[in-house]
């Protein structure tokens, strides 16, 4: 083959990679819109989507339906997304970190400790002061996922065996979750009759105020992944690999642990834990693009996160309507099966 039929065949693959990346992520904004409207249409009340465009792009329509969709639905859509898009993006980095594509904050009791801190401190604030802010809550969650993240990086020098890590992890997790079941049972306020709903999770009762404050805060938090997307690309080619590219190894791993703790602890304190959507959705979005090209793959993480949350909350509203189930039950029944099929496919790869 000579050097020219070489530069077609390079040139030609090359295309066909775009041409995949741009198909995956129109397919993925499209699902998006379409499962944004039926957000907005389906519930208790049917809003048709003409009316639907008419009251979000013209601000006009009847005031009852106007209220349910600028006060209800849309801030619970727009937490969900942003929310969804949060975790997938903690899970990606938790799994740069590990360099294992079945860790994630759940399964490593991130998420649990970060529910906890949130419990304890909830009760505490509620009882004496009668509120609780959204500030406190975030940091609160931020304060048990660095618990929980510390103990499982000192099993993580002791222990080499990813496979013990992760019961490590699991037990964690168990731990922080029988602590807050213990708080939620003893707690009989009439201020904190909610608790045990957040402690399952949901994205019910969200507000605007709410969303703008994550807004700020997971923003920042992908901004700055997206602006390390070389040095991530430079650690999943090994540790030695990113030093010689003049990455920071120390400083660089204590920046992902971080970014994935306040990723992680913001979903927790204002949705409760969510299971297998940090797992779950990095594996599907790397098949789909057939790529683990950081500064492809980050954003393309974030929107599928955001997909499959909207997704799942679309179902743990509707399914059993007017009862409404736990978003947690719903992601881990369309994510468990993901987590299975990528334990019995192990050997299989990505390209880089």
């Amino acid at each position: 083959m000579d050097r020219t039929e070489q530069e077609r065949l390079i040139t030609e693959n090359r295309r066909k990679r775009e041409l995949r990346y741009i198909a995956t992520f129109v397919l993925m904004a499209v699902i998006f819109a379409v499962i944004v409207v039926l957000n907005i249409n389906t519930g208790s009340v049917k809003i048709s989507v003409p009316e639907i465009f008419r009251v979000i792009f013209l601000r006009q329509g009847d005031k009852v339906k106007y209220d349910i969709i600028w006060s209800i639905r849309l801030p619970r859509i727009a937490m969900a997304a942003i929310l969804g898009g949060a975790l997938s993006l903690s899970g990606f980095l938790l799994q740069t970190f590990f360099s294992n594509p079945i860790t994630g904050p759940f399964i490593l009791g991130i998420s649990s400790g970060a529910k906890m801190c949130v419990a304890l401190s909830l009760i505490y604030y509620i009882q004496r002061f009668g509120h609780s802010s959204s500030v406190i809550m975030i940091l609160a969650a931020f304060v048990g996922a660095l618990l929980s993240t510390g103990f499982v990086l000192l099993l993580s020098r002791k222990i080499r065996n990813m496979s013990i890590l992760l019961v490590g992890g699991i037990m964690v997790s168990y731990i922080c979750s029988a602590v807050t079941d213990f708080i939620v049972t003893f707690a009989d306020d009439s201020n904190i009759v909610n608790l045990h709903g957040w402690s399952l999770g949901s994205f019910a009762g969200s507000t605007w105020t709410d969303f703008y404050t994550a807004l700020a805060i997971i923003g920042v938090c992908a901004v700055v992944t997206f602006l390390a997307a070389k040095p991530i690309s430079a650690f999943q080619l090994g540790e030695n690999y990113a030093q010689s590219m003049g990455v920071n190894i120390r400083l660089f791993r204590v920046m992902l642990i971080l970014l994935s703790s306040v990723l992680s602890a913001t979903v927790t304190a204002y949705a409760g834990p969510i299971s297998f959507v940090g797992i779950a959705v990095p594996h599907l979005v790397k098949r789909s693009l057939n790529t683990a090209k950081p500064i492809i793959v980050i954003p393309a993480t974030f929107l599928g996160g955001a997909v499959f949350c909207m997704f799942c909350d679309l179902i743990a509203r509707t399914a059993f309507s007017p009862t409404e189930m736990n978003i947690s039950t719903v992601t881990s029944i369309f994510g468990a099966p993901v987590v299975i099929a990528m334990i019995l496919k192990r050997n299989g790869g990505v390209k880089q």
